[in-house]
């Protein structure tokens, strides 16, 4: 998935990837993450594919500096898992990178396959696979709100 080197695809299929690598070293990892990081990615939601705070098929949506150091990106929910939209809040930002292959605008990412919260110097790095693109935040800390998704399920 990343640079980290720790997600691996799942059983040799394409596009689907396995965060047990990553979740086998969550816990020692959690140890030096900024506390917003360590509850967004040990929340028991987070890896569990079918959970509605699973970060799995959600989309990043609007982002928007909200100071110097300071991005807010606000994914999208999936109408048949979510019934929430995560906001995550980057605090002291020294990185923002979007490769997006094929496109032009960051919504156009695609949905999210799979997230890695690293620490690093700085504080800690989000690194954020998505089809077809990928998304890097490092940053001091990081805060993530779930809010009630409006979504007309048919």
């Amino acid at each position: 998935m990343s640079s980290s080197g720790r997600a691996t695809e799942s059983g040799g299929a394409a596009g689907v990837l396995d965060p047990g690598p990553y979740l086998a070293v969550l816990p020692e990892l959690a140890e030096r993450l900024p506390p917003g990081a360590r509850a967004f990615a040990t929340d028991p939601g987070h890896y569990a594919f079918g959970g509605k705070r699973c970060v799995k098929d959600l989309r990043p949506g609007e982002v928007r500096r909200t100071g110097d150091e300071a991005v807010e990106i606000r994914f999208g929910h999936n109408c048949w898992k979510h019934d929430e939209d995560p906001v995550v809040r980057y605090r002291g930002v020294v990185r923002f990178q979007a490769d997006v292959l094929g496109a032009c605008a960051l919504d156009d990412l695609g949905d999210v396959v799979l997230d890695e919260i690293l620490p690093h110097p700085h504080g800690c790095t989000h690194e954020i696979a998505c089809r077809p693109g990928t998304l890097v935040v490092v940053c001091r800390d990081l805060e993530a709100e779930w809010t009630p998704a409006d979504c007309a399920r048919s």
